[in-house]
């Protein structure tokens, strides 16, 4: 893929996790073969037999998607080595934290020159390392055979087909143009940039203040402490790429505010909810108990306060969603803290 040689689009697409973004990309990616008149399989790996079950059967994924009818071009199956049997384009859409162990498994199954894509939006505990590393690290493959796919993409609204705007990040333009033909649908416009630091910083770091806007929300704050939040939280999102080498512009566009726009306002984000129960007194075990999904933040945020400590890039509001997730801290000592940082001039990062 390296020297742009392929053309066309995916012709055989594997999607590692049975999720709502992983089932939804899927469709994504019917639908774009659909429209273009191409001929594509679309194989789903999934752990639970049941979600696979229902997927084969009746074209659903109640527990993620309930009132989504998938394209009978996509199958599912508990069986890896099916799923991956062949694929040209692997899409890996599962938890962050157990991702390298997973590939670990998988390494021989992916075929060679296979392209592989990254839905995850999370730092790895221990390694603080971005999911693109991980899989750098692990597979082996060069890094312009590894792509990211983020942007403001809450997966129950493109799942109705609400016209969404994405971002296919690539060290190779060639294979990021690959990609983006692949999954352009009549509903979804992906856009193509070379900075995958700042695509996955972006998709990253909005989780965290999203909790915090959450937080804000169940604390019953004004739409004023939010926007604050959120625009304070860009310029900590935008310090800790710029300090890890990615673009000012990206953190402008769909993978930096735009994504953080959505997931701080939008009650279908994971993170936003679980941050608003937490402001309404739920501690994180009554937390786990009622959500399905991961609230990816809540696993990512000590990576990322640790990577700023190494890098020595502030990050009051990450320090503070934090502490209150380690207990040293409450959310009612948490809203003089969102803001703290020394008085300086409003551009100055």
């Amino acid at each position: 893929m390296a020297d742009g040689s392929r053309q066309g689009s995916a012709r055989s697409v594997a999607v590692l996790g049975a999720g709502s973004w992983g089932t939804t990309f899927a469709k994504i990616l019917a639908d774009a073969a659909r429209a273009a008149g191409e001929q594509r399989s679309i194989r789903i790996w999934g752990r639970r037999s049941e979600v696979v079950e229902q997927i084969n059967s009746t074209h659903r994924n109640v527990q993620y998607l309930k009132d989504t009818e998938l394209p009978p071009s996509i199958t599912a199956s508990t069986d890896v080595s099916d799923v991956l049997a062949g694929a040209d384009l692997v899409v890996l859409a599962v938890p962050a934290q157990s991702l390298r162990l997973q590939l670990r498994e998988w390494k021989p199954l992916i075929a060679a020159d296979a392209m592989v894509v990254s839905l995850m939006k999370g730092l790895e505990l221990g390694t603080d390392s971005r999911m693109s590393e991980v899989i750098s690290d692990e597979l082996g493959i060069p890094k312009d055979r590894i792509a990211v796919v983020s942007g403001p993409n809450l997966a129950m609204e493109i799942a109705r087909e609400e016209p969404t705007a994405s971002v296919v990040a690539c060290s190779d333009a060639a294979a990021a143009g690959w990609i983006a033909r692949s999954c352009t649908a009549p509903y979804f416009r992906p856009y193509t940039t070379a900075d995958v630091v700042g695509v996955e910083i972006g998709g990253i770091v909005k989780n965290v203040i999203a909790l915090a806007v959450g937080i804000c929300e169940g604390k019953q704050m004004g739409d004023n402490t939010k926007a604050s939040v959120i625009t304070r939280g860009l310029a900590e999102t935008s310090r800790l790429a710029l300090a890890l080498g990615g673009e000012a512009r990206t953190m402008a566009g769909l993978a930096g505010l735009g994504d953080l726009v959505a997931t701080c306002s939008s009650p279908l984000s994971r993170n936003h909810t679980a941050g608003r129960m937490l402001g309404q007194g739920l501690t994180l075990e009554q937390l786990a108990q009622q959500m399905t999904q991961t609230a990816e933040g809540i696993k990512s945020g000590q990576a990322v306060h640790e990577l700023a400590g190494k890098l020595g890039v502030e990050m009051p509001i990450t320090a503070a969603v934090v502490a209150v997730l380690a207990g040293k801290l409450s959310v009612d000592q948490l809203g003089p803290l969102l803001l703290a940082r020394d008085l300086k001039p409003e551009g100055d990062y």
